[in-house]
């Protein structure tokens, strides 16, 4: 049984308080991670274990045992790389954080090494040839360690090799550089006076003052030293969209939307180095393009393919998102009492709120009463007791092992089965750390021995407000990431592969994104929602009238968020896909792509692209969260929609998706689980059948 949140985090503080009860051990229980220089060690370790099974490879036969060797040296340097992640972007301590970038990157170059290691390779090669590899899951890792090593560019002459692994290390810099200036360059606005911004949210901004503009009885009197009092609006994605949804003031929200879109302006230069070294870094490879590299290995195998269905995308939505944004306009223009007033960027959050608002009668304080944050985590529970007869369980952390006293420890528990998994929380907002909310692998799971398996380990990190220790309440779209970051732990902690190379998210980019989107479909479930949303003081359910007013809500612009995220898609394949001339003016390129690809105007002076951190991650990926909307949408249908919580359906996602991660095909994969008409076949690719997509928006 979990306890509430504020519980969780004084019995959190109070273990804090007597470390000395605790058994000692490192960062993530890592031993070697009890300071941060430990990170040295760390990297040091894991590099001569590395060294000492490449040696042990090139000494064996074509077997097996080759691939799993492989697959060691792949956890053991996994292990450093993911616990450095999560270390830079959640520690307090500045001092952990600049001792994990360091190892991030040494391990990196080591990294480099390895995957060009024609020992390695060679070895790999015979395995594959001679037929020695008997089941589905080895062969199918064998086949992606080559193409790992052949992307790594092992195959190519030495000086081009050589310029491969300094690409390479430049790519992975200037992404640590991109990701660093968003979280600490976010851009900001002072606004004068404070009455402008709504007493109920003054709160989320900072105070600030300024000399009070004097008029003429102030000229004449010298000694008036009153100041004027402000609030600084931080432009970061949660604070700026406070603003953009809750101020009346136009001109507030004008300032407010060129700010957080105007920064960091730093970006525009690194993504420029980004997108020439990933050209280069494609074009040495043999690929016409990067977006064509990363696409290669995926099931749509090829950009084109991709972009054609994204330009057919964009066509079908078009209609029906015109007509959202003239009923938008039309709104505005009857409440400003304006019969020609524009309606522009910085309107829409306030005019779609202000809309949902009237037509539903939704009160977000009276929403936000049902799911305080322990509830919530309470509704996870729920989900893997009754889809798949396990529990979460608090466990204590080893001195050392927690990275702030809001942190917890949950162990999933079947009663048959044991434990599956374990699973840190850092749900709450603080200084310096990550602003968004994510999913972290710390290890894989991967079987050692007929009888002993290597459990996942993984942090799940949010960024929700609390304040003087209490609960934080969540707004219903909070939720709703809550639960999508929690699809993506599932498949961590579900998923019994061979291979850690294979575990859980570690997929085909085309699908890595389905569980997360299936299992928002559960944060807009009554028969879901009435487990675990409970009005705090009553414990009485959410009623499913206002459930009913919250989906209503939800469904009255649909085709809007479906052509911003082709846009998204569209702008993130064209930057690194093949150009005419270069450089590229990206911030052109993104204005002209927004005006034919949506129905809102481009702000001149704007690059928002400058802070979209997926053109790292996601780099001419970010089409697949489209495809995985389109997957998760037919198996909610398909699958889940009759009975969301039964033993059954559980079973299913289970047994049939969540338990092979990357270990077999994905069209496969997803052909066994729906059935063949969820995937079609395009231009020699692949693409998902949009149908439950357009029924779900209303095409």
């Amino acid at each position: 049984m979990l306890l509430r949140a504020a519980a969780i985090r004084r019995a959190a503080v109070a273990a804090y308080s007597t470390a000395a009860a605790r058994p000692e051990t490192g960062l993530y229980g890592f031993d070697v991670l009890r300071t941060a220089k430990g990170f040295r060690r760390f990297v040091d370790e894991a590099i001569q274990r590395s060294d000492e099974l490449v040696a042990h490879i090139a000494q064996l036969p074509p077997s097996a045992e080759i691939v799993r060797a492989m697959d060691e040296i792949s956890n053991t340097v996994c292990s450093v790389i993911d616990s450095a992640e999560l270390c830079r972007n959640t520690h307090p301590d500045r001092e952990f954080v600049e001792e994990g970038d360091k190892a991030s990157m040494r391990i990196y170059e080591h990294l480099q090494y390895l995957n060009t290691n024609t020992t390695l390779y060679n070895a790999i090669l015979k395995a594959e040839s001679e037929g020695v590899l008997l089941t589905d899951e080895t062969r199918k890792a064998a086949n992606n360690l080559r193409v790992d090593f052949e992307k790594g560019g092992i195959h190519l002459p030495k000086d081009k090799l050589e310029r491969v692994n300094q690409l390479n290390l430049a790519i992975a810099q200037l992404g640590r550089k991109f990701n660093e200036n968003i979280m600490m360059k976010p851009g900001f606005v002072d606004i004068y006076p404070a009455s402008r911004i709504p007493r109920s949210i003054q709160h989320n901004f900072k105070a600030v003052s300024r000399s009070r503009p004097m008029g003429i009885e102030e000229q004449s009197n010298p000694m008036n030293t009153t100041r004027q009092k402000g609030l600084r609006i931080l432009a970061d994605s949660g604070t700026l969209s406070s603003a953009l949804r809750w101020v009346s003031d136009e001109e507030v929200r004008r300032q407010a939307f060129i700010a957080g879109n105007s920064e960091p302006r730093e970006n525009i230069a690194v993504l420029d180095e980004l997108i020439d070294a990933r050209d280069e870094f494609a074009k040495t490879m043999g690929c016409k393009s990067y977006a064509e590299f990363a696409i290669r290995p995926n099931m749509a195998a090829s950009a084109d393919v991709v972009m054609a269905f994204l330009n057919d995308l964009s066509d079908i939505v078009r209609h029906k998102a015109d007509e959202e944004f003239n009923t938008i306009r039309d709104f505005k223009r009857r409440k400003c009492n304006q019969k020609s007033a524009d309606l522009e960027p910085w309107d829409e959050d306030y005019y779609i709120g202000m809309m949902k608002s009237s037509a539903h009668s939704v009160d977000p304080s009276v929403v936000a009463s049902y799911f305080p944050l322990s509830q919530c985590i309470k509704g996870l529970n729920v989900l893997v007791e009754s889809l798949f007869g396990a529990t979460f369980n608090q466990i204590p952390m080893g001195d050392g092992e927690s990275w702030h006293p809001d942190v917890i420890k949950l162990s999933l528990h079947h009663p048959d089965q044991g434990d599956l998994g374990f699973m840190y929380l850092d749900l709450y907002s603080r200084k310096g750390k990550y602003p968004g909310c994510a999913h972290f692998a710390i290890r894989g799971g991967r079987r050692l021995s007929d009888s002993e398996y290597q459990l996942p380990i993984i942090a799940l990190v949010c960024s929700f407000s609390s304040s003087r220790g209490l609960t934080a309440r969540l707004n219903h779209w909070d939720v709703e990431t809550l639960f999508h970051e929690f699809g993506h732990a599932l498949h961590s902690l579900l998923s019994r592969t061979e291979y850690q190379h294979f575990s859980g998210t570690r997929v085909a980019l085309d699908v890595a994104e389905t569980p997360s989107n299936l299992f928002e479909f559960y944060a807009w479930d009554y028969r879901v929602l009435r487990t675990f949303a409970l009005d705090e003081t009553t414990g009485d359910p959410i009623p499913e009238k206002l459930v009913k007013a919250l989906n209503a809500s939800r469904n009255m612009f649909p085709a809007t968020e479906l052509q911003r995220q082709i846009f998204y898609s569209i702008m993130d394949l064209t930057l690194f896909g093949e150009h005419t001339s270069k450089p590229l003016d990206t911030i052109s390129a993104v204005a002209d792509l927004k005006r034919k690809h949506t129905s809102w105007n481009y702000v001149e002076g704007t690059h928002w692209h400058t802070r979209f951190s997926h053109l790292i991650n996601y780099g001419a990926g970010y089409y697949s969260y489209l495809y995985a909307r389109c997957f998760a949408t037919t198996i909610w249908h398909e699958v889940c929609q009759d009975d969301p919580l039964s033993c059954s359906t559980g079973s299913v996602l289970r047994d049939k998706f969540l338990r092979y991660g990357g270990a077999k095909d994905p069209s496969a994969l997803l052909k066994d689980f729906v059935g063949d008409s969820v995937i079609r076949n395009a231009g020699g690719g692949i693409i998902p059948d949009i149908s439950s997509l357009r029924k779900e928006v209303g095409l």
